[in-house]
C-alpha cells in the first residue's frame, strides 16, 4: 500500500480531554464568586434605587390626594406616617407597636423574630452621618414589608418630619434593606474614600440608611448616597 493514500486521523487523548476539564475547572472555581457577588451586589443596588423612589412617590401621592406630607405627621390615627405608607404603597406585613395608627397582623414568626433582633452590620466609615454599628429593629419601630421583598423600618412614633427651621419638628430617619430580614444584613459601606468626592463601593450590600422629612425621601450616609449616584 502506498503511503499517498493512507489518512491520518489525529485526536485527543482521555488524559489531555481531564486536564483540559480540570483547567476548566480551577478557573470556574476562581471567577464565579466574583460574578455572583457583582450581580448579587447589582441586584441591591437596583432594588435600593426603586424602594426609594417608591417611597417619594407614596409621599407626592398621598400630598395630592389627601394634601398632607411627612412634615403634617403627628403620630395620630389620622396623620400618620404607617398609615400613609401601607395605604399608598403594597404593605404585605408588618411589625408596629400599639398605638402607632396602623393595624398590624403579625402572622410571620420572621417579623415576630425581627423586633428586637440586631443585624451584624458594618459602620458604613463615614464621619457625622449618626450610623452605628449594628442596626437594630427595636420593638419601637415600625416595619413594613413590601410586596417586593422590600423592607422599610422607623421609629414608631416618628412625626412632624420636616427640614423647615420654621417648622416645630425635625428630620426623621430609618432605614430600607432591600431583601428583607434576609442575610447578609450589613449596612452599605465605602471600599475606598470616606467622603461624597471618594467614596466608591465595589459590592453595594443590603443595608441603606435614610431620612425623609417633608415631601423627600434621600441616603443618609456617604456610602448610600455613592450607590444611588454612580451609574
Amino acid at each position: 500500500m502506498r503511503l499517498s493514500n493512507m489518512r491520518v486521523r489525529g485526536g485527543f487523548t482521555l488524559a489531555e480531554v481531564l486536564i483540559t476539564l480540570g483547567i476548566i475547572g480551577v478557573v470556574a472555581a476562581m471567577t464565579m464568586p466574583t460574578l455572583m457577588n457583582s450581580t448579587q451586589g447589582a441586584q441591591y443596588k437596583a432594588a435600593y434605587k426603586k424602594a426609594l423612589s417608591a417611597l417619594s412617590q407614596a409621599v407626592t401621592l398621598n400630598v395630592a390626594l389627601d394634601e398632607w406630607d411627612f412634615a403634617d405627621a403627628d403620630g395620630d390615627t389620622v396623620y400618620n406616617i404607617s398609615k400613609m405608607l401601607n395605604e399608598r404603597m403594597n404593605v404585605v406585613r408588618c411589625a408596629a407597636p400599639d398605638g402607632v395608627g396602623i393595624d398590624c397582623q403579625e402572622t410571620s414568626d420572621a417579623i415576630k423574630d425581627a423586633k428586637g433582633a440586631t443585624y451584624t452590620a458594618r459602620n458604613t466609615a463615614d464621619s457625622g452621618t449618626g450610623v452605628e454599628d449594628n442596626v437594630e429593629l427595636s420593638a419601637d419601630n415600625t416595619t413594613l414589608f413590601f410586596n417586593d421583598g422590600i423592607m422599610f423600618t422607623f421609629e414608631g412614633a416618628a412625626a412632624n418630619c420636616t427640614n423647615d427651621p420654621t417648622k416645630d419638628g425635625d428630620i426623621c430617619t430609618g432605614f430600607i434593606d432591600v431583601n428583607g430580614i434576609k442575610a447578609p444584613n450589613r449596612i452599605v459601606k465605602c471600599d475606598e474614600g470616606d467622603s461624597d468626592d471618594d467614596c466608591e463601593i465595589k459590592s453595594p450590600t443590603d443595608v441603606y440608611p435614610v431620612k425623609f422629612y417633608d415631601q423627600t425621601v434621600l441616603p443618609n450616609s456617604v456610602a448610600a448616597r455613592a450607590v444611588l449616584y454612580s451609574k
